[in-house]
């Protein structure tokens, strides 16, 4: 049986992952600095930090148990009372249990699309995704990502507008063009030499950092000539804008974690999805305005994915590895924006582009769950949302809807009006036709 794409080794991720990302240097902060939409005064505007669970986390282990369904439903994992009445979620996230009054949960999210990629497209572009399985992935519409990046531009001038912890999975800009790209910080910030390269320029070496750009202009030069369609003044852009961020002391603060607690960075786990949490929580206290973690590498799974198929591994072996791993840094996080008075200007989302099936699978005795897109949860924190509560529900089986169905567009339109994105903003399309960031969909109003 041939691997589902989700269930990728580390070699095959890291391959697939960064085809169209170029090494972490000048030319990618000039792409990720780059905004062309209108320039937002100092401070303005709110961020939103994305933790992508990337292949899936199924609803019926985590946010959305089912006690009484039938046991080829119902699993393994027991409900545990969380600090708001009537919401219970996975016995392996005490910690989160702790917080509900914090986070809200919607529980009734559905989509048909039934893979990764087409997934993705789906939940953060609001528009059907197409059965693409294999690189490269290009997305025809542009994602919330880019579209905020586009029309919010930088929160400050002298910090990026969106980072990605360690890559991003099927991003990408689409007709918005190539210079809002992410700037990808692919390092682990656990380790102890830490220090994004790149990012900053010793003081003894500034008086050098004119000849460097001395230089690029050549190269830029040469790189006109075969590349017409970025212009002079685009790349005079660029250049301006890179040596702003290259020389930003708010930049190089920013990513200085020796700065923080050890209690506090112990709180967040020494590990790399734990550093990278609370980074996201010093780049967006910094002003930058989008960024995305991808919440892969836990030490002792087997591969670095939620994709859990009876046929790869023990669904439940695999959840008790990654479940406590998510709760210390989803409720550490959490802590951290109320206890900062970050909650208004934060919107923290937790999720993956699917959930795997309500009913169990089985090979060779071993238990798992499979692609499944019709009933999901999304967990949700800040930004200035109502907390506390959970959106919508799910059958007794968890297998449909029962009350308030949603829809991706439903949450997509809800960041938007979290972020301040006009709803009715419009781009051109590769055809030049005006198209519309959201075909449809209405904010959730229990959140608004």
């Amino acid at each position: 049986m041939p691997a589902c794409p989700g269930t990728l080794n580390r070699r095959e991720l890291v391959r697939t992952s960064l085809l169209g990302l170029s090494s972490l240097g000048l030319s990618d902060l000039l792409r990720a600095g780059a905004s062309a939409g209108p320039a937002p005064s100092r401070g303005a505007g709110k961020s939103m930090i994305l933790l992508w669970l990337w292949g899936g986390p199924s609803h019926m282990e985590t946010f959305d148990l089912k006690p009484t369904a039938p046991s080829e439903y119902r699993g393994e994992f027991r409900p545990i009372p969380t600090n708001v009445p009537g919401i219970d979620i996975s016995e392996h996230l005490p910690l989160l249990a702790q917080q509900a009054d914090k986070y809200s949960l919607v529980r009734s999210l559905h989509h048909d699309s039934p893979g990764h990629v087409n997934s993705t497209h789906t939940m953060l572009t609001g528009h059907v995704g197409e059965a693409v399985e294999m690189p490269p992935y290009q997305p025809k519409y542009p994602d919330v990502r880019a579209v905020a990046h586009k029309v919010l531009g930088r929160r400050k001038p002298d910090v990026p507008a969106h980072i990605v912890m360690p890559y991003y999975r099927y991003y990408g800009p689409a007709y918005l063009g190539r210079d809002i790209e992410p700037l990808p910080v692919k390092d682990d910030p656990n380790t102890p030499d830490f220090r994004p390269p790149s990012l900053s320029v010793d003081d003894e070496l500034k008086p050098r950092f004119a000849d460097r750009l001395s230089l690029l202009d050549q190269i830029d030069a040469y790189r006109r000539r075969i590349d017409p369609a970025d212009g002079p003044a685009l790349l005079d852009q660029f250049q301006q804008q890179a040596a702003s961020i290259l020389t930003s002391e708010t930049t190089r603060s920013a990513f200085d974690l020796s700065a923080e607690p050890d209690a506090t960075r112990d709180r967040y786990g020494r590990h790399a999805v734990g550093q990278r949490c609370l980074l996201a929580r010093r780049l967006v206290e910094a002003g930058v305005r989008l960024v995305t973690i991808d919440f892969a590498t836990v030490a002792g799974q087997k591969a670095f994915s939620w994709d859990d198929h009876a046929s790869v591994w023990n669904i439940f072996e695999q959840m008790k590895i990654r479940l406590p791993v998510l709760d210390q840094v989803v409720s550490a996080l959490i802590q951290d924006l109320y206890q900062r008075n970050l909650q208004d200007d934060v919107l923290l989302v937790v999720m993956g582009e699917m959930s795997h099936t309500p009913r169990l699978s089985n090979f060779q005795g071993q238990p798992g769950r499979e692609h499944w897109g019709q009933t999901m949860s999304v967990l949700l924190s800040g930004g200035g949302l109502t907390m506390g509560q959970a959106v919508g529900a799910t059958s007794v089986k968890g297998d449909e809807p029962a009350e308030r169905p949603l829809t991706p567009n439903d949450l997509l339109a809800t960041w938007y009006r979290a972020l301040g994105v006009p709803l009715d903003a419009h781009f051109h399309d590769f055809g030049g036709r005006p198209t519309p960031i959201l075909p449809h969909g209405s904010p959730i109003a229990e959140l608004v």
